[in-house]
């Protein structure tokens, strides 16, 4: 049986590419607009977030929040921002491009995430902590959150995997003064790409529209362009090309737009899937004396992204990881392993990453899709029982 770690571009596919093709006949214009705006107030409201910025992918989102983190003068050249070892590159990129220094802080081997302890034992000189939500997953969110605000640290989620995901009541990317999002293909809700950012922070919100779009006023209120453009000295002729702030182009299109407003109405059937599948499968993983099950007892959901297989030592690794390839299951390392074991890293050694080199080599995932047949879930329970 064949099973692909991304098995669909949408959820409700066929359903999706006919409402889509039709949306591009119709569309005067294609560029970001109002489906666009409408898909950032409605996934903020489901969010819980006051407010929310579209970009091109979820890697901009990350870049983009970044860039108005310095703007704004939250961030500057020099400050040291920690980061998950266990994580995507574009959590650690956009750090040193803008002339910051990552400090990589390890993570726990049950949660796949970075823990109170784990933070305190790097938190001496951090400016802030970019922390990515693994897979649905998270450790005491609660008392990270209050340790950077006890210690004067900004900080903020990566919760590209984790959509609808709960701790403490709370939707994870609900506990820093930000958050960013991805709606790449294999993730929760697909814009083809795609990726936000929610914020409760007005003055954030508004050096967020700033950067996204060049550095220019034009997606501003009306009041704040007037004083942008007062400040500045700029008339109205010249407004429509002044520059204020560092900026690129990450704008996504209204087709993305449009596609995220299709897809918001399987948030909740999505999470609940995968929670479901999940549970399954970790207790397969927890009935088996080779694996590690991953703890989630301290969570009100996990809304899955895909299912970490973690053996006990490297032997059963390789012996699991020739099991799913033989069966024809599409297998990845857990996210990009231990971040800083990649060509590009100069920084400090991560031999003392003892929990992220344990999980980069000893695990691996493979897909909890919404659309898992009943039939295929009894055939990978089957392999993690092998």
């Amino acid at each position: 049986m064949r099973i692909k770690l991304v098995k669909k571009t949408f959820f409700k596919e066929t359903e999706t590419k006919k409402k889509l093709a039709n949306f591009i006949i119709q569309a005067r214009f294609l560029s970001m607009g109002e489906e666009t705006k409408k898909f950032e107030e409605s996934f903020a409201k489901k969010q819980e977030r006051k407010f929310a910025v579209m970009t091109s992918s979820g890697s901009a989102a990350n870049l983009l929040l970044l860039q108005a983190f310095k703007n704004i003068g939250y961030l500057k050249n020099g400050d040291k921002i920690g980061v998950s070892s266990i994580t995507w590159s574009t959590n650690i990129f956009p750090i040193m491009q803008l002339g910051m220094t990552p400090v990589i802080l390890d993570s726990e081997i049950n949660t796949l995430n970075v823990s109170p302890a784990t933070l305190k034992k790097k938190i001496s000189g951090l400016d802030a902590l970019f922390l990515t939500n693994v897979l649905g997953f998270c450790d005491n969110l609660g008392e990270i959150a209050e340790l950077c605000w006890d210690n004067k640290i900004l900080f903020f989620e990566d919760n590209c995997e984790s959509l609808g995901s709960k701790f403490q009541g709370k939707l994870l990317g609900n506990f820093g003064e930000a958050a960013t999002f991805s709606f790449y293909v294999a993730h929760h809700i697909s814009t083809i790409e795609g990726g936000m950012v929610v914020t409760d922070n007005e003055d954030l919100y508004h050096e967020l529209l700033i950067a996204r779009a060049h550095g220019w006023d034009r997606d501003l209120p009306e009041e704040k362009q007037k004083k942008l453009r007062l400040d500045g000295n700029v008339d109205d002729f010249y407004s429509q090309f002044t520059f204020y702030k560092l900026g690129y182009n990450l704008r996504p299109t209204d087709i993305q737009g449009f596609l995220g407003n299709d897809q918001l109405q399987y948030w909740d059937h999505i999470v609940q899937v995968r929670s479901k599948n999940f549970q399954i499968f970790n207790n397969a993983i927890r009935n088996n004396k080779n694996l590690i099950a991953i703890d989630t007892g301290h969570m009100e959901l996990v809304s899955n992204f895909t299912v970490p297989v973690i053996a006990r030592t490297k032997e059963l690794c390789e012996r699991y990881k020739k099991i799913f390839t033989e069966a024809d299951v599409d297998i990845r390392p857990i996210i990009a392993g231990n971040i800083s074991r990649h060509p590009y890293w100069k920084g400090e050694n991560s031999n003392d990453l003892e929990g992220a080199n344990f999980i980069h080599e000893n695990g691996f995932y493979f897909t909890n899709s919404p659309d898992l047949s009943e039939e295929e879930i009894k055939y990978l329970i089957n392999l993690l029982q092998s």
